[in-house]
């Protein structure tokens, strides 16, 4: 057997994701998969100094380690019509939020990469603190922050907190972009492995994801130990928002996606070259 590394986030939709994976109920061909959850900054980080054999990533991130890395096939999560969402104890306009001080999740995150898009401006220029994901309710509501910028389950959880949505990223990208999904996160395999056995690992990855799509039920319920205060259909519906089609392949369009959100990006002098997205095929 053959040990690779795999990172993922320790959410609902990763874990439905690897769940054939990670209980062994699919073939692995060989490979024996170690399976390593921290949160996506801290993938991200890890990316960029080449750490992981396989990793979710932002895409915002790929363009930092592409050359060290190659996006899989299978494992995108796609804002489709819906996305990372700016929140407030009151709703403010995009001119007023240039102004305020933005809790965000990251600054290798999507999320952030898409903020700057929407705002019209490089990181430099507006007001904004780290916070870690799950902590950014806390720091609006406590007026560490005006606005938070928030991914994950709070999308779904943000009326619970008595915020209200000032935009909602994917929602606004669709609209700029003929209705192209918000590329959100993808997997990655390092380029030291030869491209016949990146080939090969794609296939079993994008086999547990078929398994968990086939085996829903009992997928959502081992994601259910990832998921922060969510009842299990609050879970079923966020793991139905970020582990569908676009996952097991990011056909045309989601690749048309990845490549205006960092053209743009580029453009923009946001990220400091311009990509050619490399796909294991």
């Amino acid at each position: 057997m053959r040990t690779l590394t795999l990172g993922h986030s320790p959410d609902p939709d990763d874990a439905f994701m690897f769940y054939g994976l990670a209980k062994e109920l699919i073939p692995s061909h060989g490979f024996k998969f170690q399976h390593i959850l921290q949160d996506i900054q801290t993938l991200n980080e890890r990316a960029t100094r080449g750490e992981l054999d396989i990793s979710a990533v932002s895409i915002h991130a790929y363009a930092y380690v592409s050359d060290k890395y190659a996006l899989l096939p299978s494992g995108a999560s796609m804002g489709d019509g819906y996305g990372p969402m700016l929140v407030a104890k009151q709703k403010f306009s995009l001119e007023e939020i240039t102004l305020k001080r933005i809790a965000v999740p990251g600054t290798m995150t999507s999320a952030f990469l898409a903020l700057q898009l929407w705002l019209g401006k490089p990181a430099k220029d507006f007001n904004y603190i780290v916070v870690p994901f799950d902590e950014i309710f806390t720091a609006v509501r406590e007026g560490r922050a005006d606005v938070g910028l928030i991914i994950h389950e709070g999308q779904l959880t943000y009326q619970n907190e008595g915020l209200v949505v000032c935009e909602d990223l994917g929602v606004w990208w669709g609209r700029e972009n003929n209705g192209l999904p918000l590329p959100l996160g993808g997997n990655v395999i390092h380029k030291r492995h030869e491209p016949e056995t990146r080939k090969q690992i794609s296939d079993v990855l994008t086999a547990s994801i078929q398994f968990s799509l086939d085996h829903r039920p009992e997928a959502v319920q081992h994601a259910l130990q990832y998921a922060r205060d969510m009842g299990r259909d609050l879970a079923d519906k966020f793991v139905g928002m970020y582990v569908n089609h676009w996952t097991l392949d990011y056909g045309e369009r989601g690749r048309e996606s990845i490549r205006r959100f960092l053209g743009q990006a580029f453009e923009r002098s946001l990220i400091p070259h311009r990509q050619e997205l490399e796909f294991v095929v």
